[in-house]
């Protein structure tokens, strides 16, 4: 993903927490005095209404108008009255009057209230917080990392767990007030494996929600989900695509989810990599490799341009049926589109997509497992939310 202008680690949810970064995280970081969540939240830029006028291109005069608001960061605005040439610009948007602001407190302070309730093994969630928040847009647009140690998930031969949380984010440019999903950061790898959870928007548009009831509702399903990680991964483990078998190079399966080049190139080195044979490979390892690259190499920016290869790369892992028979489809695309070139071409791609459907039919006997869980999942999450 594109760098952020600028970033801060936090750990703990207040100044009286004495929470430490755990060693895998530290070690990525490099941070050695973390702020607290409520610090680097109330650190973060806010918006305040301001008038706007237009000026009149006959008379040079200057008129206000009622039906837009001017969003500027407070702060800047009294450096700029002071300053000649301020650091930053303190606008931030000119929406309509029926633009809602959504400040960050108003959004993350009921978090830190719940956080201090909630437990996990008897201890407080906020005592367990810890991640980064990142800035973009001269901090009109901010994503966030929250994970709690020790939940967690923790595979058979790795020392470094797989961490659960969620993302969050806002921005003040009419896009989205505020969004969070289910997120975990595999401690291994560091890959982050995001939208765990239907992703859960408010837009700048009408009343706010109760956020307390919001977070309360949006942990329990990071709980759930858990839960039911470890299973779904090891299902995923006793899934292998033999590419001996099979019509496509590794780094063509990932061609044929929609992958650009280098991140397909970057996905299948890491699944090689990684796998006990580079072409034996199961759907957890293809999985990783997914988000390996998504998380290091990724070149657009966070949110609706890193979503969509996010829901590709997750339903390597939720859904291989679905993995597959895209795969298949995209490949009779491509053979449909080079056209026919004789009668044994015709029989080759035949063979081809004979051997994608064998490797289908295989997985039958495992659907009914990721069916089964997911759809207990789903249930779970509706009890939560009803």
């Amino acid at each position: 993903m594109k760098d952020p202008e600028s970033s801060t680690v936090f750990a703990g949810v207040d100044e009286r927490t004495n929470t430490e970064l755990p060693e895998w995280y530290r070690q990525k970081k490099t941070v050695n005095d973390p702020e607290s969540f409520a610090e680097a939240v109330r650190d973060l830029p806010q918006a305040v209404e301001t008038t706007v006028a237009y000026q009149n291109p006959y008379t040079d005069e200057w008129v206000e108008t009622e039906r837009f608001n001017a969003l500027v960061e407070p702060g800047r605005a009294r450096d700029q009255a002071t300053e000649s040439e301020p650091e930053t610009d303190p606008l931030f948007h000119v929406p309509t009057d029926s633009y809602s602001i959504i400040n960050p407190v108003d959004v993350y302070q009921p978090l830190e209230d719940v956080l201090r309730e909630e437990t996990i093994e008897d201890t407080s969630l906020g005592d367990v917080m810890f991640g980064e928040i990142r800035r973009y847009r001269g901090g009109g647009e901010v994503h966030m990392d929250v994970m709690f140690d020790g939940l967690e998930v923790r595979l058979p031969g790795r020392s470094d767990p797989i961490t659960m949380g969620v993302t969050s984010g806002y921005d003040f440019f009419g896009e989205h007030a505020v969004y969070v999903e289910g997120f975990a950061q595999d401690g291994y790898c560091s890959n982050s494996i995001r939208s765990l959870t239907d992703k859960e928007v408010i837009k700048h548009v009408g009343d706010v929600r109760n956020f307390r009831t919001w977070w309360e509702e949006i942990l329990v399903q990071i709980e759930l989900v858990a839960d039911d990680l470890l299973g779904f991964i090891r299902d995923a483990q006793d899934i292998d695509l033999d590419f001996s078998e099979l019509p496509f190079t590794v780094t063509e399966f990932y061609s044929l989810l929609g992958f650009p080049d280098y991140l397909a190139d970057r996905a299948a080195e890491d699944a090689e990599a990684n796998a006990a044979s580079p072409f034996e490979i199961d759907m957890w390892t293809l999985h990783s490799g997914a988000t390996y690259a998504l998380t290091h190499f990724f070149q657009g920016k966070e949110g609706a341009s890193l979503d969509g290869y996010v829901r590709t790369a997750n339903d390597i892992l939720f859904n291989p049926e679905g993995t597959i028979e895209r795969v298949e489809r995209a490949y009779e695309e491509e053979m449909e589109a080079d056209g026919d070139d004789g009668s044994q071409a015709s029989l080759a791609g035949e063979r081809a997509l004979a051997s994608i459907e064998r490797v289908s039919d295989d997985l039958q006997e495992k659907v009914d497992q990721f069916e089964e869980r997911e759809d207990a999942l789903r249930e779970r999450f509706q009890d939560v939310m009803s």
